[in-house]
């Protein structure tokens, strides 16, 4: 056997091994005689350079180091899931379904919502080529360094795999692996983790690969995204991922009736804690993929999946104090300050407690003992009080009348929930509030610069406004507190850069209340340019599709104030992009303005995307389902008979794809 053909089968038979072991959980040779294999590897490999494999086992012991991760674009974005907690919900989601699929037979796969740090795997030929971290689902970190030492991520695949596609999943810290790490801590005399979640998540960002691969991470997989896969439903993409060679937990069940689901979620609701990871709730999907596409997304999630949260974990502690924020549209939030308690992993001091109605709802005092929870096991909340420990002194909550930061009365509008302070010029946490919200990932993305820093830049005089970002020297920000000339350098070159963002990120990032990523979008589309949209009336921006009357009022509201407009100005002088580019500008018109368009079937030239975006691009509306209100039904290949019959009754045309594409 020639040394090439001796490094190819220890490669294939380590592979074997190390599938046998992470995926199958059957090893079937001991942990000695593979490292013994992998070192007999390591040691040819080196002598033989020119044998160099991307996949081979030998590099999942990493050592690569990354100093700065880098932002990727994801080519198909990551969307989040809608939530619910009670059987009502999940049948007002099922309803909704038929509603738009019409009363077809609907099949349903459920699977355990793995509570870990979210992840984009791509795989190209076979080969591991990427990992993206889920970042605001939209882009995400490039750590391809440190998943490529997680065992259970296959390097090179097997069988009948798509030349490409995404793989996307969940990297998660089993309990006993969690536990191990844990007790090596404190026998060095180092703090505990707190959560197995936390810790995953941070494992992905540790610069040194080699400290990664000493972890005992695990990838869980669970959706398959990419064209011509040839795959007809959720269930069949499950099986196909583990005959690949990836790690997808086998508890997945097909059901076909929400009867059904229930029974799946009240069995893992009680057997959860016998699992090896951490879960919160149950993923149902619906199973037809063609079904999925017909139902599509809303703004932030698919409507054809739904968590089933499971109940969430409750504690009892002491209300110390209740203390006001103030954030950036001076909005005032009272927040419990609490004695200390572990919940759900982490220790919570501090809940939310919503608005005055709120408190006077669940009569919340000072010196209560309350009962917490994790809302969706993320944001700590009161559920109540136990009045049987409530002190006898105890006065009832006065809630305050000005403005913590700045001593301004502050206001109730008619229908809101929350107190606002109106000073939005003069009121500290508001000024800063809207620079870290301009500066935002979502927005502006300026590299070098964090909430920190904002408020030191405010604090010392050289900030008002974001405006002023774009007049600050390296010289001014050189002497602040832990800036060295490199990270002075960093923040004024990010600051420079963000100059090119792209008008719908510069609109969301000026911060108008109600104007968020898609409203944004919205407008950047219907009005081209800042001066349109600043010259607008409260009637025209109504007439925009999805712009209600409280988002009017809001962006009349903003562009009427001088300080805005000067603000704008400013901006512009700097050369900030407020006006759509020529590569947008170029495909777009107002031919189907007015018009309402519904979208269903199987197309030959576009996929159905890509004709949704061709009737915003010429201003038309996408609806999900039939109505009266729809101008045209766009009908391709097995589209649902309930849509079909639905339009023929309201006298909706039925146009062909080919008929779609001369209207445009």
């Amino acid at each position: 056997m020639s040394i090439e053909q001796k490094i190819t089968s220890l490669r294939e038979e380590l592979r074997q091994h190390n599938y046998n072991y992470y995926v199958l959980d059957k090893p079937v040779i001991s942990d000695y005689e593979f490292d013994m294999k992998l070192k007999e590897l390591q040691a040819l490999e080196e002598q033989h350079p020119e044998f160099h494999d991307p996949t081979s086992p030998t590099l999942r012991v990493g050592g690569m180091v990354t100093k700065n991760f880098e932002t990727v674009t994801h080519e198909e974005r990551m969307y989040s899931l809608d939530n619910s907690y009670s059987k009502e919900d999940l049948m007002d989601w099922e309803k909704r379904i038929q509603r738009i699929l019409g009363n077809v037979d609907v099949q349903f796969t459920c699977e355990l919502k793995y509570d870990g740090a979210s992840i984009s795997l791509t795989y190209e030929e076979g080969q591991l080529v990427r990992a993206v971290t889920r970042g605001d689902g939209f882009q995400g970190d490039d750590v391809t360094t440190n998943v490529k030492t997680i065992r259970s991520v296959p390097l090179q695949l097997k069988g009948d795999y798509p030349p490409k596609f995404d793989i996307r999943g969940e990297i998660v810290l089993p309990f006993e692996g969690f536990a191990k790490m844990n007790a090596e801590r404190v026998e060095n005399g180092e703090e505990p983790y707190m959560n197995p979640r936390n810790t995953a998540a941070g494992s992905l960002k540790l610069q040194d690969s080699a400290l990664v691969a000493q972890r005992p991470l695990e990838c869980l997989l669970y959706s398959i995204v990419g064209k011509d896969l040839q795959i007809t439903n959720q269930f069949e993409m499950l099986a196909k991922a583990r005959e690949w060679g990836f790690k997808v937990p086998t508890i997945a069940k097909l059901c076909n009736t929400t009867d059904e689901v229930l029974k799946f979620v009240e069995y893992w609701e009680v057997h959860r804690h016998e699992l090896p990871y951490e879960t919160d709730g149950v993923v149902v999907k619906v199973n037809n993929l063609r079904h999925q596409d017909e139902l599509g997304y809303t703004a932030k999630s698919p409507r054809w999946a739904l968590a089933y949260k499971f109940k969430a974990e409750q504690v009892s502690t002491v209300l110390n104090e209740i203390t006001y924020q103030v954030g950036r549209t001076g909005a005032i939030t009272p927040v419990a300050n609490l004695e200390p308690v572990l919940l759900a992993g982490t220790t919570v001091k501090r809940a939310s407690l919503h608005n005055a109605d709120q408190i006077a709802k669940l009569d919340v005092r000072e010196g209560d003992t309350v009962f917490v929870e994790k809302g969706g096991e993320i944001i700590p909340k009161i559920m109540g009080v136990d009045f049987t420990k409530r002190p006898a002194d105890s006065r009832p909550t006065q809630y305050i009348a000005v403005c913590p930061e700045c001593g301004t009365l502050l206001v109730r509008k008619e229908g809101e929930a929350q107190h606002f302070c109106p000073n939005d010029t003069g009121c500290p946490p508001q000024i800063t509030g809207r620079i870290q919200h301009f500066i935002s990932r979502k927005a502006m993305d300026i590299e070098g610069l964090g909430s920190e820093t904002v408020e030191l830049l405010f604090k010392e005089g050289l900030i008002a406004n974001y405006a002023d970002l774009y007049t600050l020297t390296k010289e001014q920000v050189m002497p602040l507190e832990r800036m060295a000339e490199k990270s002075a350098e960093n923040l004024v070159n990010g600051v420079t850069a963000s100059k090119q963002i792209p008008f719908e990120r510069v609109l969301f990032g000026l911060g108008i209340r109600y104007v968020g990523e898609t409203v944004a979008k919205k407008l950047a589309r219907a009005y081209k340019h800042i001066d349109a949209l600043m010259t607008a009336t409260e009637e025209e921006l109504v007439a925009v599709d999805e712009i209600g009357e409280r988002i009017a009022q809001s962006v009349v509201e903003f562009f009427a104030k001088d300080e805005n407009r000067q603000i704008v100005d400013r901006l512009k002088s700097y050369g900030l992009q407020f006006s759509l580019s020529e590569a947008q500008l170029e495909n777009q018109t107002d031919t189907l303005k007015g018009q309402t368009f519904v979208v269903s079937g199987v197309f030959e030239t576009l996929s159905r995307n890509e004709l949704k975006k061709l009737i915003e691009d010429n201003g038309g509306k996408v609806a999900s389902s039939v109505s009266s209100k729809t101008s045209y039904l766009v009908a391709g290949a097995n589209m649902g008979p309930s849509k079909r019959t639905k339009a023929e009754g309201l006298g909706v045309p039925i146009i062909s794809e080919a008929e779609f594409l001369e209207m445009v």
